[in-house]
């Protein structure tokens, strides 16, 4: 404490403003993205143990859990969408995980071959997601939060479909797109792959990368603290530390998996991995 009345005035005066600075943690967004995380962790351990290590039982799970997977990585987008909110930098976030998503590119390609690596998978998708939305932050401010969230919600539901040749809203319309669209080759970052086209992870931009912008557009609640309060307390730790180190967990996760699955390999005696 000083002697100083005139200082001592002063950092009384800024302490407030100090403390109102001090950004509160949404921590129910840390629970969902950590239960999401926990969800891929799973479903790709069934994956590589069905596809790449040939175990029945990774294969019988992955089709059971298959039909369940689009939910819990639209989570992991919705909640990617509305984080883009509450970081300094979206673009300096975005070309960060742009280089990281390329590189584990190169990475499976050395590990699993051409013929299963990750061409265009869900960190490449929100890598671009990322870096548009800091482009387009000025115009996205024009918008009012409901009709931007709204609009990428419709867009997202019209283009769900877009890799298997159409679009539309289920029971009310469908328009199938030109084969040529898809024969290109170099289109499948948007949604259209030809059909030689291959890659153990994909999500492209559409639909994905309108289900992030519905999420950016709901985040500004978030930015102004206008969450419901239950969503500022913890709730479930294990999954608030997932979600907090989701990057890293990510790309952690696979190695491990392997792993695990060439010890098994190696104590029951079966085949090779396909590459």
């Amino acid at each position: 404490m000083s002697d100083n009345p005139a200082e001592s005035e002063k950092m009384s005066v800024s302490e407030p403003k100090a403390k109102s600075k001090v950004k509160k943690r949404i921590h129910t967004l840390d629970e969902l993205r950590g239960l999401a995380v926990f969800c891929m962790i799973f479903y790709h351990a069934f994956y590589s143990m069905g596809v790449f290590f040939n175990f029945k039982f990774g294969t019988d799970l992955t089709n059971f859990f298959m039909p369940a997977e689009p939910y819990f990585a639209a989570l992991f987008i919705f909640i990617s969408g509305i984080s883009s909110n509450l970081t300094h930098s979206n673009l300096e976030r975005g070309c960060k995980l742009f280089f990281i998503s390329y590189a584990l590119t190169i990475v499976t390609f050395f590990v699993v071959g051409p013929g299963n690596m990750i061409r265009f998978g869900i960190l490449h998708m929100l890598s671009v997601s990322m870096i548009a939305y800091g482009l387009l932050t000025k115009v996205n401010s024009l918008i009012p939060m409901w009709i931007g969230a709204a609009v990428n919600i419709i867009l997202f539901v019209i283009t769900f479909n877009i890799t298997s040749g159409s679009i539309g809203i289920p029971f009310l319309f469908s328009y199938r797109l030109p084969e040529d669209w898809y024969n290109s080759g170099v289109f499948y970052m948007f949604g259209l792959p030809d059909k030689n086209f291959v890659s153990s992870d994909y999500f492209p931009l559409m639909p994905w990368f309108f289900l992030f912008f519905a999420g950016g557009f709901i985040g500004r609640l978030a930015a102004n603290k206008k969450f419901p309060k239950f969503t500022y307390k913890k709730h479930i730790p294990f999954l608030a530390f997932l979600g907090r180190h989701a990057l890293i967990i990510y790309l952690a996760h696979q190695p491990v998996i392997f792993g695990i699955c060439y010890l098994i390999q190696l104590i029951t005696n079966s085949p090779a991995p396909q590459a």
